[in-house]
């Protein structure tokens, strides 16, 4: 509804396997690529951060660890630094305060892995709710 108001494409919601890891994540988005040439919008849902033990009140300011990995999140999808986004629970700052578990991190690698290779991600920037839940997304091929 929010990216494509119009509507003209059918939607259907399909579950990641599990267990899956960060690079199984990359290679099942590398493996529905060939999709996108034939019309089909992949969408990886999650949230950047996703701490639910840490969640404040709506209207509380953002904690700092939520921004520093988002941050550093958007630098290295921007730079498409792969190895880095795929070690992101070591080298990622806060990584597991931020996700705790990684169901919600791995949709962004499935989508990365579903991009073409020349594709910038665009970045939809997402404000950081409730203190720690950053809503940034990043959009592959949609125009």
């Amino acid at each position: 509804m929010h990216l494509l108001p119009q509507a003209t494409l059918p939607v259907f919601q399909v579950s990641m396997p599990h267990p899956l890891d960060a690079a199984g994540a990359l290679a099942l988005g590398r493996a529905l690529a060939p999709l996108r040439d034939q019309g089909v919008l992949i969408v990886g849902s999650g949230s950047l951060t996703h701490n639910l033990y840490d969640i404040q009140s709506p209207a509380a300011s953002a904690v700092a660890y939520a921004v520093e990995f988002a941050h550093w999140v958007r630098q290295a999808v921007t730079r498409v630094d792969v190895a880095a986004l795929l070690d992101y629970r070591l080298r990622a700052p806060h990584a597991e305060r931020a996700h705790p578990t990684q169901e919600h991190f791995l949709p962004l690698l499935l989508a990365l892995g579903a991009s073409h290779e020349a594709e910038a991600a665009q970045v939809i920037a997402g404000d950081i709710t409730y203190g720690v839940l950053s809503m940034e997304s990043y959009v592959w091929g949609l125009n």
